[in-house]
């Protein structure tokens, strides 16, 4: 069976409940058949100490379900606009005898590797740190050096990540006079220096949360056939994110690094090809639609996603809304696409103060079916 049929994705809700049970009864939801690869958990706690409380109860719950097979992990302060807590998961499933997974920890970090014959694949995530009160200049800092330790540890390549989650607390927000998202760009630019990244910067998404800090996770690949390589996908009506100019970035500790990623980024192994979605939002050339409102950005985005995945089938989208009013209309645009597919919604701060709205996402176009 081909690479891509074997990957699954899955967004699993539940009724308001305590946090435990809500955690219990997403797991439960979970298929007995094949295995996980990452969980990602997202719902709004009241507070910063109340996040690292249930990040914890949360990994206690997982430990118990999965024992010492924990996959990638990581627990998004970021509230649901149609449930309390969503589950997503990204599953492997019809796996075989080509097909070798391990589950691994790093300072107490789980993370999965799955080596087939295209070669090794790694999943990891909740990389942060548990002092949250730290500046999101040095939040950033650590949480890179524990993702450099990682990919050290594995030998995997700084330039071997294909597709990078960046969540920032209150991500337009200021300390002084440093943006939060600027500090991050610019802990994330001095990480990537030592690389000559020549397949292009991962597909990316930088996206606000209310609470938890800096929240990094991450999919990274090494290919061992020439039938796997990675492709860094431009969007034709955009200005690619890494070459922005000075005039629409703000500034931190008197830098301006531009943010490093790809508008989209696919893995091809054989005849099948996987697409990573970026962070995609109303942009054309490097400047926003501003003055258009909720249904014309949406539109635009839309179009900028379909610029970037061309043949390959949409299996999964993550809306982020900067205004809560706007869940019920933006869900019935998105229904007018006809997609049958999972879709969540998440009330978060965009990139930019005047975009209402981003969307990410995976794709898969499979020519061997």
């Amino acid at each position: 069976m081909s690479y891509c049929n074997k990957i699954q994705y899955k967004i699993y809700t539940t009724a308001k409940d305590q946090f435990p049970v809500m955690v219990e009864k997403l797991l439960a939801q979970l298929p007995e058949q094949g295995a996980v690869l990452r969980l990602a958990f997202f719902g709004m706690p009241p507070d910063n100490e109340e996040y690292l409380l249930r990040r914890e109860l949360l990994k206690e719950k997982v430990r118990e379900k999965f024992g010492d097979q924990l996959p990638a992990l990581s627990y998004v302060s970021q509230p649901p606009l149609h449930t309390s807590l969503i589950m997503e998961a990204h599953l492997l499933q019809n796996w075989d005898h080509t097909d070798h997974l391990y589950c691994r920890c790093l300072d107490g970090l789980p993370y999965v590797i799955w080596e087939n014959p295209y070669g090794r694949f790694l999943y990891a995530g909740g990389f942060q740190t548990d002092i949250l009160q730290w500046t999101i200049e040095k939040q950033s800092a650590e949480v890179f050096n524990r993702i450099g330790k990682l990919l050290h540890e594995e030998n995997f390549p700084v330039h071997s990540i294909v597709r990078q989650w960046n969540y920032i607390e209150r991500i337009t927000d200021f300390e002084g006079e440093n943006q939060h998202y600027q500090s991050f760009n610019n802990a994330r630019s001095d990480f990537y220096t030592g690389d000559l990244w020549p397949q292009g910067y991962p597909a990316a998404t930088g996206i606000g949360t209310n609470l938890g800090g800096i929240l990094v996770d991450l999919d990274a690949a090494v290919f061992t056939s020439p039938e796997g390589f990675v492709t860094p996908i431009d969007n034709k009506l955009q200005v690619a994110a890494h070459a922005y100019s000075g005039q629409v970035l703000a500034e931190a500790q008197h830098k301006k690094a531009t943010p490093k990623f790809e508008r989209a980024k696919s893995i091809t192994a054989g005849s099948d090809r996987l697409v990573y979605i970026s962070g995609t939002a109303a942009i054309r050339g490097e400047e926003s639609l501003t003055g258009v409102g909720l249904d014309r950005q949406l539109h635009i985005t839309m179009e900028n996603i379909a610029q970037l995945t061309r043949n390959a089938e949409i299996r999964m989208l993550r809306v982020y809304l900067k205004e809560k009013k706007d869940y019920s209309r933006s869900k019935k645009l998105m229904e007018s696409y006809g997609f049958s597919i999972p879709v969540s919604y998440m009330w978060a701060d965009v990139c930019r103060d005047e975009l209402l709205i981003e969307i990410e996402g995976i794709a898969i176009e499979k020519k061997d079916i």
